[in-house]
Order: structure tokens, then sequence, then C-alpha cells
């Protein structure tokens, strides 16, 4: 798991051995390797402020940035092999901003198809030896158990996803929820925010790169494709253009106060 750091392989740390133990121990006990996985596997959050004034602004609902790498286009047929998300905080002044970035590399599942076209696009190597991905249950509650945690603290319902392509990213999301049988997934099965359309409205680009550079973000072609960085700049952006909306409207509807 990575917690806000450099998407290499070497910086991974490995959680294989404890994540397999589990498997052979719990098996049959969903919920009780819920719990051990929330001792184990959820990251110190005492440093990230959450307030609570998010719920009002989205209905109840806590943005979470996410971008999958994947093995090809087919979410039910092939692999999921990187997988990041970035929890988005707000502010005593309402602006939103990036929070706790969470990622992981992934084990395909078995029978999943890897197109080699798909990896040479997004510079990915399963077999290499620093990758030390998780199995697919172990990655998504890697981060599904801090993410749920940000929900609460943050007086939110449920996660919802953001993305540029979202469906994209859901789509594997959900599909890998039901082949590993994961019963508390927090994101909205269905409802995302989407900055494809957001940034084609606000700056008039549709291209994650070209959007983030017209909203003065900046864009390095030498780490894009990496979940980590892919998803953090989906953040940035998607803070960026939220919050203009919020300079430019100032009767703020969503507020009930």
């Amino acid at each position: 798991m990575q917690i806000q750091g450099s998407h290499d392989y070497k910086d991974t740390i490995s959680l294989n051995h404890i994540s397999h133990r589990l498997n052979e121990v719990v098996e049959r006990a969903p919920s009780i390797v819920d719990n051990l996985y929330e001792i184990l596997y959820s990251p110190p959050m005492g440093e990230v402020s959450y307030n609570p004034i998010i719920a009002e602004r989205f209905r109840g609902y806590l943005p979470v940035a996410v971008d999958v790498e994947t093995g090809g286009f087919d979410a039910q047929q092939d692999a999921l092999l990187e997988i990041a998300a970035t929890i988005l905080v707000m502010d005593e002044t309402g602006m939103l901003q990036p929070g706790k970035t969470l990622a992981t590399h992934v084990e395909p599942f078995p029978g999943a198809n890897i197109d080699p076209k798909a990896l040479e696009f997004n510079g990915i190597d399963p077999d290499h030896p620093f990758r030390e991905a998780l199995p697919e249950r172990e990655a998504l509650q890697t981060l599904f158990l801090p993410i749920r945690k940000a929900v609460k603290s943050s007086g939110c319902k449920r996660a919802i996803l953001v993305g540029h392509n979202a469906f994209f990213d859901l789509g594997f999301l959900n599909a890998a929820v039901a082949r590993t049988g994961i019963k508390r997934n927090p994101f909205h099965p269905f409802s995302t925010f989407d900055t494809v359309s957001l940034a084609g409205l606000a700056y008039g680009q549709t291209v994650l790169a070209r959007a983030a550079q017209a909203a003065g973000l900046g864009w390095d072609s030498n780490e894009a494709h990496s979940a980590i960085y892919d998803t953090e700049q989906t953040a940035r952006l998607f803070c960026r253009i939220v919050n203009r909306w919020q300079d430019l409207n100032p009767r703020h509807p969503w507020d009930r106060s």
C-alpha cells in the first residue's frame, strides 16, 4: 500500500504475507475479514481534519477522486492492475482541497485478460519483482476502510467517485467488488462527478492533461498514466473548478444556514 508517495514499485509496502494468511484463516467469514483488515490496513488518519460542512455541500456525499490502471477496457474480462484514491476535504472557509492519497498495485484476478497495448500505454509490468501487488479483495480493503472512516468523520452517508471519464473507473471498481464479494463498498454504485464534463464547461478542455494545464495545475508527462499521479491531478482539477464556482456564486444555494 502507498500513502501519498511515489508510484515506484520499490516504495510499495508489502502486505502480501498478511493478506494470504488472512485468506487462509478466515476465508469463509467475510465479516471477520473486514474487521481484521480494519485493524491491519487502516493508515493513521489523525493528521487529516475532516470538516462536516462538506456533507451539506454535496448532499451527504464525500467526493473521492479515483483512478484505475487496467489491462484493457472490459471491466468484466480485463485485469485491474493499479488503483489510487484521493479523499477530498473542506476547510473552514468552504474551500475544497485534496487530502490523503491511498494506492495499491493489484494482482490480476484468475483468468483475467491483459492486452499488451494497455501495458504499453500505462507502463505497468505485472511481473515486476518490486510491484508486490495485492489480490483484489485485499487491495480494495486497503482503500475502502480508510474511505469509510473519512465518510463517517465528514458526517457524510457515502462516498461519491470523482473521475476523469468516471464511468470507466467506477466500472472496474464495481466489477472488482462483485468478484470479491465485498459487502461494504463505500462508493455510490452509479452516481459520479466526472471532470471531463466539468472541465469542458469550465475550460473548454476534455483531455485531462490539457484541462490541468488550462486550470494552471501543470502536467508532467513522465508521471502520467500512473494511478497516483492521475488521481491527484483529477482531485486538484475538481477542487479548482468547485472552488472557482463558489467564488463566482456568493448565494451558495447549498448552504442551509
